[in-house]
Protein backbone atom coordinates (compact mmCIF):
# COMPACT_ATOMS: atom_id res chain seq x y z
CA UNK A 1 0.00 0.00 0.00
CA UNK A 2 1.54 3.44 -1.10
CA UNK A 3 1.54 5.79 1.91
CA UNK A 4 0.97 9.87 1.07
CA UNK A 5 2.16 9.69 -2.30
CA UNK A 6 5.10 7.29 -2.42
CA UNK A 7 4.49 4.84 -5.16
CA UNK A 8 5.62 1.30 -5.03
CA UNK A 9 7.55 2.55 -8.28
CA UNK A 10 9.40 5.24 -6.10
CA UNK A 11 10.30 2.38 -3.89
CA UNK A 12 11.74 0.67 -6.33
CA UNK A 13 14.58 2.33 -7.59
CA UNK A 14 15.46 3.52 -3.97
CA UNK A 15 18.67 2.47 -2.20
CA UNK A 16 18.82 0.91 1.42
CA UNK A 17 20.17 4.61 2.31
CA UNK A 18 17.65 6.64 0.55
CA UNK A 19 15.46 9.05 2.05
CA UNK A 20 12.16 6.96 0.19
CA UNK A 21 13.24 4.22 2.27
CA UNK A 22 12.91 4.88 5.58
CA UNK A 23 8.66 6.80 5.44
CA UNK A 24 6.99 5.07 8.22
CA UNK A 25 4.10 2.54 7.24
CA UNK A 26 1.11 2.22 9.34
CA UNK A 27 2.22 0.26 12.67
CA UNK A 28 4.94 1.83 13.25
CA UNK A 29 5.45 3.25 16.27
CA UNK A 30 7.08 6.74 16.32
CA UNK A 31 8.60 6.42 20.10
CA UNK A 32 10.85 4.14 18.17
CA UNK A 33 12.96 7.33 16.74
CA UNK A 34 14.34 9.46 20.00
CA UNK A 35 16.45 5.90 20.98
CA UNK A 36 17.66 5.46 17.39
CA UNK A 37 18.81 9.16 17.42
CA UNK A 38 20.17 8.08 20.67
CA UNK A 39 22.06 5.60 20.21
CA UNK A 40 24.14 7.64 17.09
CA UNK A 41 24.61 10.50 19.76
CA UNK A 42 25.50 8.57 22.89
CA UNK A 43 28.24 7.01 20.78
CA UNK A 44 29.60 10.73 19.23
CA UNK A 45 29.31 12.03 22.88
CA UNK A 46 32.23 10.78 23.92
CA UNK A 47 34.06 13.58 22.69
CA UNK A 48 33.62 14.95 25.43
CA UNK A 49 35.24 12.27 27.20
CA UNK A 50 38.48 11.84 24.77
CA UNK A 51 40.74 13.51 27.92
CA UNK A 52 40.73 10.04 29.32
CA UNK A 53 43.29 9.39 26.67
CA UNK A 54 45.66 12.42 27.10
CA UNK A 55 47.90 11.61 29.96
CA UNK A 56 48.47 7.69 29.37
CA UNK A 57 49.57 9.24 25.67
CA UNK A 58 51.59 11.87 27.46
CA UNK A 59 53.54 8.81 28.57
CA UNK A 60 53.49 5.96 25.64
CA UNK A 61 57.11 5.74 25.29
CA UNK A 62 58.90 3.97 28.05
CA UNK A 63 61.60 7.11 28.28
CA UNK A 64 61.96 10.78 26.29
CA UNK A 65 65.34 12.39 25.24
CA UNK A 66 65.44 15.71 27.34
CA UNK A 67 66.10 17.11 23.95
CA UNK A 68 61.97 17.21 23.31
CA UNK A 69 61.56 19.89 26.37
CA UNK A 70 62.26 22.14 23.36
CA UNK A 71 60.03 20.57 21.06
CA UNK A 72 57.90 22.53 18.98
CA UNK A 73 54.33 22.16 18.16
CA UNK A 74 55.30 21.24 14.43
CA UNK A 75 58.10 18.82 15.77
CA UNK A 76 55.57 17.12 17.97
CA UNK A 77 53.26 16.45 15.21
CA UNK A 78 56.10 13.89 13.15
CA UNK A 79 58.52 12.92 16.31
CA UNK A 80 58.61 8.99 16.67
CA UNK A 81 61.41 9.58 19.50
CA UNK A 82 59.45 12.41 21.98
CA UNK A 83 56.22 12.09 24.06
CA UNK A 84 53.50 13.90 22.68
CA UNK A 85 52.35 16.78 25.32
CA UNK A 86 49.03 17.57 27.15
CA UNK A 87 48.79 20.69 25.45
CA UNK A 88 49.78 19.13 21.52
CA UNK A 89 46.93 16.23 22.31
CA UNK A 90 44.49 19.35 23.81
CA UNK A 91 44.23 20.43 19.93
CA UNK A 92 41.96 17.31 19.11
CA UNK A 93 39.58 18.61 21.31
CA UNK A 94 39.61 22.05 19.58
CA UNK A 95 39.11 20.32 16.25
CA UNK A 96 36.27 18.01 17.38
CA UNK A 97 33.86 21.11 18.01
CA UNK A 98 35.50 23.65 15.64
CA UNK A 99 34.86 20.42 12.54
CA UNK A 100 31.27 20.15 14.24
CA UNK A 101 30.06 23.14 13.69
CA UNK A 102 31.94 23.45 10.35
CA UNK A 103 30.70 20.42 8.73
CA UNK A 104 27.00 20.64 10.17
CA UNK A 105 26.96 24.27 8.34
CA UNK A 106 28.22 22.48 5.12
CA UNK A 107 26.54 19.14 4.92
CA UNK A 108 23.04 20.27 6.42
CA UNK A 109 21.32 20.97 3.32
CA UNK A 110 22.58 17.24 1.83
CA UNK A 111 21.08 15.84 4.90
CA UNK A 112 17.59 17.33 4.43
CA UNK A 113 17.74 16.14 0.86
CA UNK A 114 19.17 13.01 1.72
CA UNK A 115 17.30 11.98 4.83
CA UNK A 116 18.49 10.59 8.53
CA UNK A 117 19.59 7.34 7.61
CA UNK A 118 21.88 8.11 4.95
CA UNK A 119 23.80 11.00 7.23
CA UNK A 120 23.85 8.73 10.13
CA UNK A 121 25.53 5.36 8.39
CA UNK A 122 28.32 8.75 6.78
CA UNK A 123 28.74 9.55 10.65
CA UNK A 124 29.29 6.10 11.72
CA UNK A 125 32.14 5.76 8.81
CA UNK A 126 33.66 9.13 9.60
CA UNK A 127 33.23 9.00 13.48
CA UNK A 128 34.34 5.27 13.50
CA UNK A 129 37.11 5.11 10.63
CA UNK A 130 38.24 8.15 12.45
CA UNK A 131 39.21 6.70 15.68
CA UNK A 132 40.49 3.61 13.80
CA UNK A 133 43.01 6.16 11.92
CA UNK A 134 43.90 7.52 15.42
CA UNK A 135 44.59 3.99 16.40
CA UNK A 136 47.32 4.12 13.70
CA UNK A 137 48.59 6.95 14.80
CA UNK A 138 49.42 5.80 18.46
CA UNK A 139 50.73 2.47 16.95
CA UNK A 140 53.04 4.32 14.82
CA UNK A 141 53.33 7.21 17.08
CA UNK A 142 52.64 10.02 14.83
CA UNK A 143 50.55 12.82 16.22
CA UNK A 144 49.62 14.10 13.11
CA UNK A 145 47.27 10.95 11.85
CA UNK A 146 45.79 11.60 15.88
CA UNK A 147 44.99 14.55 14.22
CA UNK A 148 43.64 13.77 10.54
CA UNK A 149 41.71 10.73 12.08
CA UNK A 150 40.18 11.52 15.50
CA UNK A 151 40.22 15.56 15.19
CA UNK A 152 39.52 15.88 11.25
CA UNK A 153 37.74 12.91 10.22
CA UNK A 154 36.10 12.37 13.57
CA UNK A 155 34.95 15.72 14.05
CA UNK A 156 33.22 15.68 10.63
CA UNK A 157 31.65 12.59 11.99
CA UNK A 158 30.40 14.63 14.81
CA UNK A 159 28.53 17.39 13.01
CA UNK A 160 26.69 14.93 10.71
CA UNK A 161 25.67 12.54 13.95
CA UNK A 162 24.94 15.70 15.76
CA UNK A 163 22.23 16.85 13.13
CA UNK A 164 21.13 13.75 11.81
CA UNK A 165 18.01 13.75 14.12
CA UNK A 166 17.09 17.22 14.69
CA UNK A 167 14.11 17.54 11.76
CA UNK A 168 13.22 14.01 12.24
CA UNK A 169 12.22 14.09 15.53
CA UNK A 170 10.82 17.92 15.21
CA UNK A 171 8.96 16.14 11.97
CA UNK A 172 7.33 13.28 14.64
CA UNK A 173 7.00 15.00 17.43
CA UNK A 174 5.07 18.88 16.18
CA UNK A 175 3.18 17.98 19.71
CA UNK A 176 6.69 18.09 21.79
CA UNK A 177 9.08 19.66 19.90
CA UNK A 178 11.65 20.64 22.97
CA UNK A 179 10.78 17.17 24.79
CA UNK A 180 11.45 15.11 21.83
CA UNK A 181 15.08 17.21 20.78
CA UNK A 182 15.49 16.91 24.31
CA UNK A 183 15.87 13.48 24.16
CA UNK A 184 18.27 12.87 21.39
CA UNK A 185 20.43 15.68 22.00
CA UNK A 186 20.86 14.22 26.14
CA UNK A 187 22.56 11.67 24.64
CA UNK A 188 25.63 13.64 23.60
CA UNK A 189 26.11 15.04 27.03
CA UNK A 190 25.97 11.90 28.37
CA UNK A 191 28.15 9.72 25.91
CA UNK A 192 31.26 10.39 28.31
CA UNK A 193 29.60 9.26 30.99
CA UNK A 194 29.45 6.14 29.32
CA UNK A 195 33.08 6.20 26.79
CA UNK A 196 35.31 7.46 29.90
CA UNK A 197 34.60 5.02 32.10
CA UNK A 198 34.99 2.00 29.32
CA UNK A 199 37.32 3.65 28.05
CA UNK A 200 39.68 3.62 31.56
CA UNK A 201 38.47 -0.05 31.89
CA UNK A 202 39.92 -1.46 28.42
CA UNK A 203 43.11 0.62 28.98
CA UNK A 204 43.41 -1.35 32.05
CA UNK A 205 43.17 -4.53 30.31
CA UNK A 206 45.04 -3.65 27.47
CA UNK A 207 48.19 -1.86 29.60
CA UNK A 208 51.61 -3.67 29.22
CA UNK A 209 54.68 -2.49 30.05
CA UNK A 210 55.82 -1.47 27.12
CA UNK A 211 52.26 0.06 25.77
CA UNK A 212 49.60 2.22 27.47
CA UNK A 213 47.05 0.20 25.91
CA UNK A 214 45.00 2.85 24.35
CA UNK A 215 45.55 2.46 20.80
CA UNK A 216 43.93 -1.17 21.30
CA UNK A 217 41.09 0.89 22.91
CA UNK A 218 40.39 2.68 20.10
CA UNK A 219 40.07 -0.44 17.89
CA UNK A 220 37.27 -1.68 20.24
CA UNK A 221 34.89 1.25 20.95
CA UNK A 222 35.44 1.97 17.12
CA UNK A 223 33.91 -1.45 16.38
CA UNK A 224 31.15 -1.40 19.57
CA UNK A 225 30.06 2.53 18.59
CA UNK A 226 29.95 1.63 14.56
CA UNK A 227 27.47 -1.38 15.80
CA UNK A 228 25.25 1.03 17.97
CA UNK A 229 25.58 3.98 15.30
CA UNK A 230 24.55 1.53 12.93
CA UNK A 231 21.45 0.11 14.84
CA UNK A 232 20.67 3.78 15.42
CA UNK A 233 20.95 4.97 11.47
CA UNK A 234 18.75 2.17 10.55
CA UNK A 235 16.55 2.77 12.83
CA UNK A 236 15.39 5.80 11.59
CA UNK A 237 11.94 6.30 9.97
CA UNK A 238 10.54 9.66 8.88
CA UNK A 239 7.19 10.77 8.86
CA UNK A 240 4.88 10.85 5.40
CA UNK A 241 3.70 14.53 4.85
CA UNK A 242 0.58 14.95 5.82
CA UNK A 243 0.78 13.06 8.80
CA UNK A 244 0.50 14.66 12.40
CA UNK A 245 -0.03 12.77 15.69
CA UNK A 246 -3.43 10.68 16.43
CA UNK A 247 -5.81 13.31 17.82
CA UNK A 248 -4.27 16.87 17.75
CA UNK A 249 -4.42 19.59 15.89
CA UNK A 250 -1.85 22.59 15.28
CA UNK A 251 -2.97 25.19 17.71
CA UNK A 252 -4.17 28.46 16.32
CA UNK A 253 -2.97 31.29 17.17
CA UNK A 254 -1.34 30.21 20.45
CA UNK A 255 1.70 31.61 20.20
CA UNK A 256 3.08 34.49 17.30
CA UNK A 257 6.59 33.22 17.75
CA UNK A 258 5.27 29.58 16.64
CA UNK A 259 4.80 29.69 13.00
CA UNK A 260 3.49 26.87 10.77
CA UNK A 261 5.09 28.54 7.35
CA UNK A 262 8.33 27.84 6.17
CA UNK A 263 11.60 29.39 5.10
CA UNK A 264 13.98 28.21 3.01
CA UNK A 265 17.50 27.21 3.96
CA UNK A 266 18.82 29.80 1.16
CA UNK A 267 17.24 33.09 2.90
CA UNK A 268 17.45 32.02 6.52
CA UNK A 269 21.10 33.45 7.14
CA UNK A 270 19.70 36.59 5.48
CA UNK A 271 17.46 37.40 8.33
CA UNK A 272 18.44 39.15 11.46
CA UNK A 273 16.34 36.52 13.56
CA UNK A 274 19.07 33.91 12.49
CA UNK A 275 22.33 35.75 13.80
CA UNK A 276 20.28 36.74 17.02
CA UNK A 277 19.85 33.24 17.46
CA UNK A 278 23.40 32.29 16.95
CA UNK A 279 24.83 35.33 19.16
CA UNK A 280 22.40 33.50 21.76
CA UNK A 281 23.74 30.31 21.16
CA UNK A 282 27.38 31.35 21.19
CA UNK A 283 27.04 33.22 24.10
CA UNK A 284 24.86 30.66 26.25
CA UNK A 285 28.16 28.10 24.92
CA UNK A 286 30.99 30.40 25.42
CA UNK A 287 30.07 30.76 29.27
CA UNK A 288 28.91 27.00 30.23
CA UNK A 289 32.24 25.55 27.93
CA UNK A 290 34.67 27.90 29.61
CA UNK A 291 33.68 26.43 32.84
CA UNK A 292 33.80 22.86 31.86
CA UNK A 293 37.39 23.06 30.78
CA UNK A 294 38.47 24.63 34.12
CA UNK A 295 35.70 22.42 36.75
CA UNK A 296 38.55 20.55 38.33
CA UNK A 297 41.43 23.15 38.84
CA UNK A 298 38.78 25.74 39.56
CA UNK A 299 37.07 23.80 42.60
CA UNK A 300 41.16 22.63 43.77
CA UNK A 301 42.54 26.28 43.90
CA UNK A 302 39.01 28.22 45.42
CA UNK A 303 38.27 25.19 48.28
CA UNK A 304 41.89 23.68 48.58
CA UNK A 305 42.77 22.08 52.06
CA UNK A 306 38.85 22.20 52.97
CA UNK A 307 38.50 19.39 50.24
CA UNK A 308 40.33 16.99 52.55
CA UNK A 309 38.93 18.26 55.94
CA UNK A 310 41.71 20.86 56.25
CA UNK A 311 40.07 24.62 55.91
CA UNK A 312 42.26 27.43 55.88
CA UNK A 313 44.99 25.62 54.42
CA UNK A 314 45.48 26.90 50.82
CA UNK A 315 46.61 24.94 47.58
CA UNK A 316 49.98 26.21 47.48
CA UNK A 317 50.66 24.43 50.96
CA UNK A 318 49.26 21.47 50.05
CA UNK A 319 52.15 18.44 49.50
CA UNK A 320 51.89 16.12 46.38
CA UNK A 321 49.71 13.79 48.18
CA UNK A 322 46.92 16.25 49.47
CA UNK A 323 47.07 17.66 45.60
CA UNK A 324 46.50 14.20 44.41
CA UNK A 325 43.45 13.72 47.15
CA UNK A 326 41.79 16.67 45.68
CA UNK A 327 42.52 16.37 42.11
CA UNK A 328 40.56 13.07 42.89
CA UNK A 329 37.76 14.77 44.48
CA UNK A 330 37.57 17.52 41.89
CA UNK A 331 36.79 14.21 39.21
CA UNK A 332 33.80 14.21 41.22
CA UNK A 333 32.81 17.47 41.13
CA UNK A 334 33.58 17.22 37.15
CA UNK A 335 31.10 14.40 37.26
CA UNK A 336 28.13 16.03 38.86
CA UNK A 337 28.44 18.52 36.04
CA UNK A 338 27.96 16.03 33.42
CA UNK A 339 25.45 14.68 35.45
CA UNK A 340 23.43 18.69 35.57
CA UNK A 341 24.50 18.93 31.60
CA UNK A 342 22.64 15.96 30.88
CA UNK A 343 19.61 16.08 33.20
CA UNK A 344 19.22 19.76 31.85
CA UNK A 345 19.22 18.83 28.65
CA UNK A 346 15.79 17.36 28.95
CA UNK A 347 14.43 18.96 31.51
CA UNK A 348 14.89 22.63 29.98
CA UNK A 349 14.14 21.16 26.40
CA UNK A 350 11.08 19.69 27.81
CA UNK A 351 10.09 22.84 30.00
CA UNK A 352 10.07 25.08 26.98
CA UNK A 353 7.26 23.56 25.42
CA UNK A 354 5.31 24.50 28.08
CA UNK A 355 7.14 28.06 28.95
CA UNK A 356 7.99 29.09 25.47
CA UNK A 357 11.16 28.96 23.70
CA UNK A 358 12.51 32.63 24.27
CA UNK A 359 11.07 32.94 27.85
CA UNK A 360 13.16 29.46 28.51
CA UNK A 361 16.46 31.48 27.00
CA UNK A 362 15.19 34.06 29.66
CA UNK A 363 15.86 31.83 32.31
CA UNK A 364 19.14 30.79 31.03
CA UNK A 365 20.37 34.01 30.79
CA UNK A 366 18.62 35.67 33.88
CA UNK A 367 19.72 32.71 36.24
CA UNK A 368 23.00 32.12 34.66
CA UNK A 369 23.94 36.10 35.20
CA UNK A 370 22.26 35.37 39.18
CA UNK A 371 24.20 32.57 39.76
CA UNK A 372 28.04 34.02 38.15
CA UNK A 373 28.17 37.00 40.34
CA UNK A 374 27.28 35.21 43.56
CA UNK A 375 29.93 32.47 42.52
CA UNK A 376 32.81 34.67 44.31
CA UNK A 377 30.71 35.71 47.38
CA UNK A 378 29.78 31.44 47.95
CA UNK A 379 33.83 30.78 47.08
CA UNK A 380 34.66 33.29 49.91
CA UNK A 381 32.07 31.82 52.16
CA UNK A 382 33.63 28.26 51.43
CA UNK A 383 30.47 26.94 50.80
CA UNK A 384 31.03 23.60 48.65
CA UNK A 385 27.32 22.72 48.66
CA UNK A 386 26.42 25.95 47.39
CA UNK A 387 29.07 26.45 45.08
CA UNK A 388 28.37 23.28 43.79
CA UNK A 389 24.67 23.74 43.00
CA UNK A 390 25.50 26.90 41.67
CA UNK A 391 27.50 25.57 39.18
CA UNK A 392 25.38 22.57 38.63
CA UNK A 393 22.48 24.93 37.69
CA UNK A 394 24.63 26.83 35.03
CA UNK A 395 25.42 23.53 33.53
CA UNK A 396 22.18 22.57 33.22
CA UNK A 397 21.61 25.57 31.28
CA UNK A 398 24.16 25.09 29.06
CA UNK A 399 23.04 21.76 28.43
CA UNK A 400 19.04 23.05 28.08
CA UNK A 401 20.10 25.63 25.72
CA UNK A 402 21.62 23.34 23.05
CA UNK A 403 18.53 20.80 23.42
CA UNK A 404 16.09 24.06 23.51
CA UNK A 405 18.04 25.70 20.37
CA UNK A 406 16.42 23.23 17.30
CA UNK A 407 12.66 23.60 18.87
CA UNK A 408 13.41 27.61 18.61
CA UNK A 409 14.62 27.03 14.97
CA UNK A 410 11.42 25.20 14.21
CA UNK A 411 9.70 27.89 16.18
CA UNK A 412 10.70 30.71 14.11
CA UNK A 413 11.58 29.42 10.60
CA UNK A 414 9.38 26.20 10.34
CA UNK A 415 10.38 22.33 9.98
CA UNK A 416 11.47 22.02 6.54
CA UNK A 417 15.08 23.12 6.76
CA UNK A 418 15.50 23.15 10.47
CA UNK A 419 18.17 20.26 10.39
CA UNK A 420 20.08 22.52 7.51
CA UNK A 421 19.07 26.01 9.64
CA UNK A 422 20.57 24.05 12.69
CA UNK A 423 23.91 22.81 10.93
CA UNK A 424 24.43 26.32 9.70
CA UNK A 425 23.80 27.49 13.81
CA UNK A 426 26.14 25.27 14.60
CA UNK A 427 29.22 27.56 14.07
CA UNK A 428 28.31 29.46 17.02
CA UNK A 429 29.39 26.59 18.99
CA UNK A 430 32.52 26.14 17.19
CA UNK A 431 33.15 29.69 17.78
CA UNK A 432 31.98 29.24 21.39
CA UNK A 433 34.79 26.29 21.67
CA UNK A 434 37.55 28.65 20.66
CA UNK A 435 36.25 32.15 22.54
CA UNK A 436 35.18 30.66 25.71
CA UNK A 437 38.19 28.60 27.19
CA UNK A 438 40.38 31.16 25.30
CA UNK A 439 38.33 33.79 27.54
CA UNK A 440 38.94 31.48 30.89
CA UNK A 441 42.02 30.38 30.87
CA UNK A 442 43.68 33.86 29.70
CA UNK A 443 42.16 35.89 32.23
CA UNK A 444 43.28 33.02 34.94
CA UNK A 445 47.03 33.39 33.69
CA UNK A 446 46.60 37.11 33.68
CA UNK A 447 45.80 37.17 37.36
CA UNK A 448 48.72 34.41 38.13
CA UNK A 449 51.00 36.92 36.50
CA UNK A 450 49.43 40.00 38.53
CA UNK A 451 50.27 38.09 41.36
CA UNK A 452 47.00 36.61 42.43
CA UNK A 453 47.39 33.60 44.75
CA UNK A 454 45.53 29.96 43.78
CA UNK A 455 42.32 30.79 45.52
CA UNK A 456 38.35 32.87 45.47
CA UNK A 457 40.42 35.65 43.96
CA UNK A 458 41.63 34.26 41.30
CA UNK A 459 38.28 33.38 39.41
CA UNK A 460 36.35 36.87 40.59
CA UNK A 461 36.89 38.35 37.66
CA UNK A 462 36.42 35.40 35.31
CA UNK A 463 33.17 35.01 36.72
CA UNK A 464 31.74 38.66 36.57
CA UNK A 465 32.97 38.54 32.80
CA UNK A 466 30.99 35.48 31.93
CA UNK A 467 27.79 37.26 33.78
CA UNK A 468 28.37 40.14 31.06
CA UNK A 469 28.76 37.47 28.32
CA UNK A 470 25.94 36.46 29.49
CA UNK A 471 23.93 39.47 30.06
CA UNK A 472 24.66 40.38 26.30
CA UNK A 473 23.09 37.22 25.33
CA UNK A 474 19.99 38.29 27.63
CA UNK A 475 19.78 41.40 25.22
CA UNK A 476 20.07 39.72 21.85
CA UNK A 477 17.24 37.05 22.82
CA UNK A 478 15.03 40.46 23.75
CA UNK A 479 15.55 41.33 19.92
CA UNK A 480 14.56 37.88 18.60
CA UNK A 481 10.99 38.67 16.82
CA UNK A 482 8.52 36.55 14.70
CA UNK A 483 9.89 36.65 11.04
CA UNK A 484 7.66 39.50 8.28
CA UNK A 485 5.60 37.49 5.63
CA UNK A 486 8.27 37.84 2.76
CA UNK A 487 10.86 35.34 4.41
CA UNK A 488 8.53 32.47 4.21
CA UNK A 489 7.97 30.00 1.16
CA UNK A 490 4.65 29.39 -1.00
CA UNK A 491 2.72 27.20 -0.34
CA UNK A 492 3.37 26.17 -4.25
CA UNK A 493 7.37 26.12 -3.32
CA UNK A 494 6.76 23.78 -0.13
CA UNK A 495 4.49 21.35 -2.42
CA UNK A 496 7.25 21.31 -4.95
CA UNK A 497 9.93 20.39 -2.37
CA UNK A 498 7.65 17.43 -0.69
CA UNK A 499 6.41 16.29 -3.86
CA UNK A 500 9.63 13.29 -4.57
CA UNK A 501 8.50 11.99 -0.86
CA UNK A 502 4.61 13.08 -0.21
CA UNK A 503 1.83 14.62 -1.27
CA UNK A 504 1.36 18.71 -1.05
CA UNK A 505 0.25 20.41 1.88
CA UNK A 506 -3.00 20.50 0.19
CA UNK A 507 -3.33 16.52 0.47
CA UNK A 508 -5.12 14.44 3.00
CA UNK A 509 -3.81 14.86 6.77
CA UNK A 510 -4.24 12.47 9.89
CA UNK A 511 -2.16 9.56 11.40
CA UNK A 512 -2.61 7.23 8.65
CA UNK A 513 -2.10 4.37 11.45
CA UNK A 514 1.73 5.63 11.97
CA UNK A 515 3.06 7.19 15.18
CA UNK A 516 0.86 4.82 18.05
CA UNK A 517 1.74 2.57 19.87
CA UNK A 518 3.70 4.09 22.94
CA UNK A 519 6.00 2.10 25.35
CA UNK A 520 5.24 -1.26 23.24
CA UNK A 521 7.63 -4.29 23.78
CA UNK A 522 9.28 -3.56 20.20
CA UNK A 523 9.84 0.47 21.92
CA UNK A 524 10.79 -0.94 25.17
CA UNK A 525 13.51 -3.00 23.74
CA UNK A 526 15.16 -0.31 22.11
CA UNK A 527 14.98 2.04 25.32
CA UNK A 528 16.57 -0.50 27.22
CA UNK A 529 19.38 -1.24 24.90
CA UNK A 530 20.49 2.85 24.85
CA UNK A 531 19.08 3.03 28.56
CA UNK A 532 21.08 0.40 30.21
CA UNK A 533 24.82 2.00 28.74
CA UNK A 534 23.31 5.29 30.53
CA UNK A 535 22.27 4.27 33.83
CA UNK A 536 25.46 2.69 33.68
CA UNK A 537 27.56 5.88 33.29
CA UNK A 538 25.29 7.78 35.70
CA UNK A 539 25.89 5.00 38.70
CA UNK A 540 29.36 5.42 37.72
CA UNK A 541 29.62 9.01 37.75
CA UNK A 542 27.80 9.43 41.00
CA UNK A 543 30.28 6.45 42.61
CA UNK A 544 33.18 8.75 41.85
CA UNK A 545 30.92 12.04 43.00
CA UNK A 546 30.65 10.46 46.32
CA UNK A 547 33.73 11.69 47.76
CA UNK A 548 33.24 15.58 47.16
CA UNK A 549 30.50 15.62 50.02
CA UNK A 550 32.33 12.57 51.97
Amino acid sequence: MAIAGVSGGDLAGAGILDRERIIAKPGFNRWLVPPAALAIHLCIGMAYGFSVFWLPLSKALPATDPSCSSLTLLGALTTTACNWRVADLGWIYTLFFVLLGCSAAIWGGWLERVGPRKAGFVSACCWCGGILVASVGVMTHQLWLMWLGAGVIGGIGLGLGYISPVSTLVKWFPDRRGMATGMAIMGFGGGAMIGAPLANLLMTSFKTDVSPGVWQTFVVMALVYFVFMMGGAFGYRIPPAGWRPDGWTPPVAKSNMITHRHVHLRDAHKTPQFWLIWAVLCLNVSAGIGVIGMASPMLQEIFAGSLIGQPGVAFAQLDAGQKAQIAAIAAGFTGLLSLFNIGGRFFWASMSDKLGRKNTYFCFFILGIVLYALAPTLALMGSKALFVLAFGIILSMYGGGFATIPAYLADIFGTQFVGAIHGRLLTAWATAGIAGPFVVNYIREAQIAAGVAPGPALYTSTMYILAGMLAVGLIANAFVKPLSDKWFMSDAEVAALQAKTAAANAGPTGSFGIGKGGLDAKAALAWAVVGLPLLWGVWVTLKSSFALFG
